[in-house]
């Protein structure tokens, strides 16, 4: 099973990422704590590109490609600009000094990473790709 959406970089096409994914695993019979998880961590990845890659520049876009095989989830995120993002590794962040500090952002990629079984970042073309896995059983 496989489905694939184009969108352009603005944070308004957010709503339709979640509507995607959560319609493309509806079929699957999952848990809805794990649909949850996986809507919530395809979201995060994709306002990233949307904001820190690219800017917001309604001029780019950026690609997902959903696959089911063999109860594993696989989801490619690509965007089409002219900026790398390659974000470091995302340990998990000291959240009572994020709170007493009142710090905002900085915690969604760590929380993709625990959301996830795996995360990769790589370039391919000059873009920017981000690879996220997910056992649906």
């Amino acid at each position: 099973m496989k489905d694939v959406l184009r969108i352009e970089c603005s944070r308004r096409n957010l709503q339709q990422v979640r509507d995607f994914v959560r319609s493309f695993l509806a079929s699957r019979a999952l848990p809805e704590l794990l649909v949850n998880q996986v809507v919530l961590a395809i979201d995060e990845v994709v306002a990233n590109f949307i904001i820190h890659a690219n800017g917001e520049d309604e001029r780019q876009h950026i690609d997902l490609q959903l696959v089911v095989e063999n109860h594993d989830l696989n989801v490619e995120i690509a965007d089409h600009g002219s900026t790398i993002f390659l974000p470091g590794p995302h340990l998990a962040p000291d959240l009572s000094e994020y709170i007493r500090q009142g710090r905002k952002g900085g915690t969604g990629m760590a929380l993709v990473n625990r959301l996830m079984d795996r995360v990769e970042f790589f370039t391919r073309d000059h873009h920017t790709v981000c690879h996220l896995s997910k056992h649906l059983v």
